[in-house]
């Protein structure tokens, strides 16, 4: 069986394409690889057609919609996914324009399909005194229980991905009287971040305790598992939440789900809240585009906005007079 035009532009798009032309991290393109996955699926089990003979001509756009609405609808998939795997498909039909320009109006029709609308998400992260209390649930007397604060302790204090921190190795925490964090970020882009005294005595403790310090192990993982393998991202959420459960059982500042996404957000906010610029906490986070840390602005407004209803009576008489039975005044406002 000859291969189908998918398929070769598929390959091609993953294997060549996006790592060695646009240099796109191996994050990325397993992420655009698990999206057309999806799509396969969706074709073989929804409209009944195999792999083998999926072709670019099947790929129109109105399946390519009924395979985002299954998505959401089948796969329980929120908004920010459906977007994503969107975003792989237009990446993949710009791709195949310039390979097959024969098809130009085909492929548009798809690159036309627009990202869904959501609702603008609520920044999830924990005061001062919350993220305080979480870090005092690891048991410091047990080598699992150091690790563990080490790892939280980097997290919040960097800002760091949850990505970023599974990927580092030794070598990417530089000591010293200044000491800083090399994070490799998105589309590999890395970045130094400075980190606070307390923080860099815990990984040199933990560095030292794990013999990580010696010359070979410089470009072994800094945190790893009971196997001695990179921590995973589950493995990262199960140690954050586990704390949460219990520090939530002695406070309410604490909620008894913390994500780890959570400890990122709120190392933005405190920094707004103590007045460091916003273009400095971009450069801190590793954003490409200020509007994405404007979030953290409008989160803090709000965080003041409730503070002060909170701290001042209603100074507004709410039994005032309804003007809407003022005859006079609604006959001038309709003759306007």
């Amino acid at each position: 069986m000859r291969p189908t035009d998918f398929s070769m532009h598929l390959t091609d798009f993953l294997s060549d394409y996006l790592p060695i032309q646009k240099n796109v991290s191996r994050n990325t393109i397993k992420s655009y690889r698990d999206t057309f996955k999806l799509l396969i699926l969706f074709y073989e089990r929804e409209e009944g057609i195999p792999a083998e003979k999926l072709t670019m001509k099947k790929l129109s756009s109105e399946l390519i919609e009924r395979f985002l609405n299954w998505l959401e609808t089948e796969r329980k998939s929120s908004i920010s996914t459906r977007n994503l795997r969107l975003t792989a498909i237009h990446s993949f039909f710009r791709y195949a324009q310039s390979e097959s320009p024969e098809s130009l109006y085909h492929y548009q029709k798809v690159l036309a399909i627009p990202v869904k609308k959501k609702r603008q998400a609520v920044v999830e992260h924990l005061s001062p005194e919350g993220i305080k209390i979480l870090l005092e649930q690891p048991d410091k007397t047990t080598a699992q229980g150091r690790r563990d604060l080490t790892l939280m302790s980097l997290m919040y204090d960097s800002g760091a991905r949850v990505q970023e921190i599974i990927d580092l190795t030794v070598k990417d925490f530089v000591p010293g009287s200044n000491p800083v964090l090399i994070l490799t970020g998105k589309g590999n882009k890395t970045r130094r971040v400075p980190i606070m005294k307390n923080t860099a005595v815990l990984v040199e403790k933990y560095i030292s305790e794990n013999r990580l310090d010696l010359a070979h192990k410089a470009s072994h993982p800094l945190f790893t598992n009971k196997q001695h393998n990179k921590l995973t991202k589950e493995g990262v959420a199960y140690v954050i939440n586990k704390y949460a459960v219990i520090a939530h059982e002695s406070s309410e500042k604490v909620p008894e789900k913390v994500r780890c996404h959570m400890l990122r957000h709120s190392k933005a906010v405190h920094l707004l809240q103590a007045g460091v610029n916003l273009i400095y906490i971009r450069d801190f986070l590793g954003h490409s585009d200020i509007k994405t840390t404007e979030l953290y602005a409008r989160a803090d407004a709000e965080l003041k906005r409730k503070a002060l209803e909170n701290a001042y009576p209603d100074l507004v008489d709410s039994n005032l007079p309804d003007w809407s039975k003022n005859s006079n005044l609604m006959e001038w406002l309709s003759e306007l």
